[in-house]
């Protein structure tokens, strides 16, 4: 940035226009206007008003249930196209459903019940067209992890059960009540890069737990570390089954091969998505014809017949283990909205309709809590389930419906085939629908965008693979923010410069061509001054006045005499951000320097105001623009010069 003499327009500093105080409102509407934009910011209430009070029910029964909203305008073809989605995302549900039961360490006709009740539910109360509902691998590891450990599902599996009912109703409640109280954005606070980060190491510790199914272990680490889990695999290699291992690496082989024909050719994506239950029935069909599990191949066995029983009173309320069921509902809770509303608003975004993220939450909570009671653990919406549905052609949440019926028929009639299929078999269905969440593409789209987002990526990558999925979920929530309070306390303040041959003035680091305003420093603030960054921008502030006064001195140009702030980004400010600029003031008046506002906001004004400090700065001394604050200071620069003789003996003096 050079100094250049420049030609400002004549403009009289009291014809400038100045910042307007807002007027005085009540408290209590104050009060309101800002509950409403924290609480109701896309103001769901407006299809309420002026309604009569028959129509205000049925809106409000449609809010609640949007089933009733869409159902009148349903029609053949949307039933042709959700029959077949329905139909496919079934096929996958089972396998899958088994699959991450087995994960949870829970009977594995739960992972059936779990894809039954809570797609009904969801179907009537979700806004999401192409959400799939059922159990996800994350959530059943955090299940498996955290209730492991403590109580033992081999030991103990009966009061283990009954714990991982109770998580999920305290889930339930958790989402439903974040969904009632608007309080979604709470769930915000887990950031892209933690997910990423988290989704591949989760996904990682997944992978590795099926090392025992593969392997045909018998005996395994109930740790999640990549230590621990190494030291159980290769303490064991006397126990490794040969055929274990070819059965799950023969059917992982197939699995992959699938995915990625349906990858490369969108059109056969009912081929991956039959995959897994095609293997579960080519792998039962093998066991029993050639009588595997006398050679050591492990089968899923009894799968109990009918549909879910009650299991309201197994919930336990009572100590030790409610703190138990409680941490786990609410960090489980979270992971899963996090994952089913970002999933829900990928495929919204794709067909060009709105998700309410709130009703989600409020469906989500609603069908865990009737799951919780129906013998179902924790659901949400699987991304690899939604993305068949979506490619299946589904048109509303009835391929929900569809798929319930689905497994309702196979609990009904279909449970006893399941009795040969290979554990391997359901490892290696994990494992394939787990390799899909290594998102290394998105890290390195990180690192090439964002270094700190990579950061908080790999950290929560590393803190679930090296320590557990608990920690590693604490410490990339940790760093996430950590960089939002940097964000707060540390917020940029940079020089401005005027774009020559006009009345703008920019970031002189991001328009290197600028030209410095003689004798005025210009500041822009670009954040809200609070409690924790006040401090920090008072001595900023101080350094950039000392460095441009060093600098001016070397130069021998003008010496400061204005200092300007642009407070255009300030869009609050508290009694510690006012008495920051109090301590500003004195310090320029010590200086001889003249502090001067522009561009501050209603807010900003409004306290500034009843702080009195418009009144000690003189109102004149805040403008509307930069420019205008700039022109008045350049009308004071000529019309009355600073004293060079003052100066000198001002400098004297401080020496």
């Amino acid at each position: 940035m050079g100094n250049a003499d420049y030609d400002y327009p004549p403009t009289n500093v009291e014809r400038a226009h100045r910042a307007a105080i807002p007027p005085p409102q009540p408290f209590l509407t104050s009060l309101k206007y800002n509950l409403k934009e924290t609480f109701f910011p896309d103001d769901p209430l407006k299809q309420f008003k002026n309604q009569p009070a028959s129509r205000k029910f049925v809106l409000g029964i449609q809010y609640l249930f949007p089933i009733f909203e869409w159902a009148p305008s349903y029609t053949f073809d949307f039933l042709k196209s959700d029959f077949i989605s329905g139909i496919t995302i079934a096929s996958l549900a089972i396998p899958q459903g088994i699959s991450y039961a087995k994960l949870a360490n829970l009977p594995p006709v739960l992972g059936l019940y779990s894809s039954f009740i809570p797609p009904l539910v969801y179907a009537m109360m979700g806004s999401s067209r192409d959400l799939a509902v059922g159990t996800v691998a994350v959530a059943s590891l955090l299940t498996a992890s955290m209730i492991g450990n403590e109580v033992d599902a081999n030991q103990n599996p009966t009061l283990y059960l009954h714990l991982a009912f109770t998580a999920t109703f305290f889930a339930g409640v958790f989402q439903a009540s974040l969904g009632l109280l608007r309080l979604g954005f709470i769930v915000d606070f887990l950031s892209h890069a933690t997910i990423i980060g988290f989704m591949a190491g989760a996904a990682t510790v997944v992978i590795m737990q099926q090392l025992k199914g593969i392997l045909g272990l018998d005996h395994f680490t109930h740790s999640t570390d990549l230590v621990s889990v190494m030291r159980s695999v290769f303490s064991q290699t006397h126990q490794w089954r040969w055929e274990s291992a070819v059965l799950g690496f023969g059917f992982l082989f197939f699995l992959l091969t699938t995915q990625i024909l349906s990858r490369e050719k969108p059109k056969y994506f009912w081929v991956s998505a039959m995959a897994p239950l095609t293997s579960v029935i080519l792998g039962s069909l093998l066991v029993y014809l050639t009588h595997a599990e006398k050679h050591g191949v492990q089968v899923i066995g009894y799968l109990k017949k009918g549909l879910n029983p009650m299991s309201f009173t197994d919930l336990v309320f009572v100590s030790p283990y409610l703190s138990t069921a409680i941490k786990t509902g609410i960090i489980t809770g979270v992971i899963a909205l996090a994952e089913g509303i970002a999933v829900g608003r990928s495929f919204a975004m794709f067909k060009n309709y709105h998700i309410d993220g709130n009703k989600e939450m409020i469906a989500f909570g609603t069908m865990n809590i009737v799951g919780s009671c129906t013998s179902c653990y924790l659901t949400t919406g699987p991304f690899s389930r939604s993305a068949v549905n979506y490619n299946a052609g589904c048109k509303t949440a009835v391929s929900n419906i569809v798929m319930a019926l689905g497994v309702m028929v196979t609990l009904l009639f279909l449970t006893p085939l399941f009795h040969y299929t290979p554990l391997v078999v359901l490892s290696s269905i994990i494992v394939s629908a787990m390799l899909g969440l290594l998102d290394y593409e998105a890290a390195i789209h990180l690192w090439s965008i964002d270094k700190f987002d990579f950061m908080v990526c790999i950290s929560a990558y590393a803190g679930v693979v090296f320590a557990s999925v608990e920690i590693g979920l604490v410490i990339a929530v940790a760093i996430s923010l950590l960089r939002l309070l940097l964000f707060v306390a540390r917020p940029k303040t940079f020089t401005l410069g005027n774009i020559p041959n006009s009345m703008i003035y920019r970031n002189v680091e991001q328009y290197p061509n600028t030209i410095s305003v003689p004798g005025v420093l210009i500041l822009e603030i670009d954040a809200p001054i609070y409690f924790a960054n006040s401090g920090y921008l008072r001595e900023r502030i101080a350094r950039w006045v000392d460095d441009e006064e060093v600098k001016l001195k070397s130069s021998g140009e003008t010496s400061l005499q204005y200092v300007i702030l642009d407070m255009g980004a300030v869009g609050n400010i508290d009694t510690s951000g006012i008495g920051m600029l109090e301590e500003v003031k004195k310090v320029m008046d010590r200086k001889g320097v003249k502090l001067v506002l522009a561009n501050p906001g209603a807010e900003v004004m409004k306290k500034l105001d009843k702080a009195k400090f418009i009144e000690n700065i003189g109102h004149q001394w805040i403008h509307l623009t930069v420019g205008e604050a700039v022109a008045a200071c350049d009308f004071m620069l000529h019309t009355f010069p600073p004293d060079p003789l003052k100066e000198d003996s001002e400098a004297y003096n401080k020496v």
